[in-house]
């Protein structure tokens, strides 16, 4: 069995959503698909650097991180360029901010859809241990195409396009560890005994 796509944008956001997350599984596409939904709704394009911001109220759980690959991959925010930030909720759900026309929506997976989801062949599987990437490929693929053709009503709750001020905060000049020497951005150097640290060096949680 193949995946079936018929958007030309998701398919190609797929296929590198497969090679980045490394495997084939259902929550994954899911996050694409809410990413894509986001950002047509707003009607901005992925983001090139900090144009868009990603607030991810997902946690740690495998299946919530996955899902956050795909919303990543289709909205172009990253941790990298500073524009993605987990709020630690353990919500299958996130707001995408356009920044600069500072207006915002948030897209949630519907609880109908997670309760049948998980009495699907492939969350079965997952919830007897089994790791994704072993799960019988005809299993997985005809979970991932059921995600991708379902009507989007019947998978994501979607919030109305609302004001959203959102700015970027300022690190400020680096600062030098007085003890192993590294480099210190920002709000994360520490004063101990009249020497600047790291946090690490100086002891302190935060």
């Amino acid at each position: 069995m193949a995946i079936e796509i018929k958007d030309p944008e998701l398919q190609e956001i797929f296929e590198h959503g497969i090679f980045f997350h490394g495997h084939l599984c259902p929550a994954m596409p899911l996050g694409i698909r809410a990413g894509l939904l986001a950002r047509r709704r707003l009607g901005v394009e992925r983001a090139k650097s900090k144009e868009l911001m990603l607030l991810s109220e997902t946690g740690t759980g495998h299946l919530m991180q996955c899902f956050l690959d795909g919303v990543m991959m289709a909205t172009g925010c990253t941790y990298g360029k500073g524009n993605c930030q987990k709020l630690y909720y353990n919500k299958m759900a996130f707001i995408l901010i356009d920044v600069v026309e500072e207006k915002a929506i948030r897209v949630a997976l519907k609880p109908e859809f997670i309760r049948q989801a998980f009495k699907s062949p492939f969350m079965e599987r997952r919830q007897q241990g089994i790791p994704p990437e072993m799960i019988e490929p005809e299993i997985a693929e005809a979970t991932v195409n059921r995600v991708l053709s379902l009507p989007e009503e019947d998978v994501f709750k979607v919030s109305d396009v609302y004001s959203y001020r959102y700015v970027y905060s300022q690190e400020g000049p680096p600062e030098f560890c007085q003890s192993c020497g590294e480099v210190v951005f920002g709000s994360k150097a520490r004063v101990k005994k009249g020497k600047i640290l790291c946090l690490p060096c100086s002891g302190y949680k935060d």
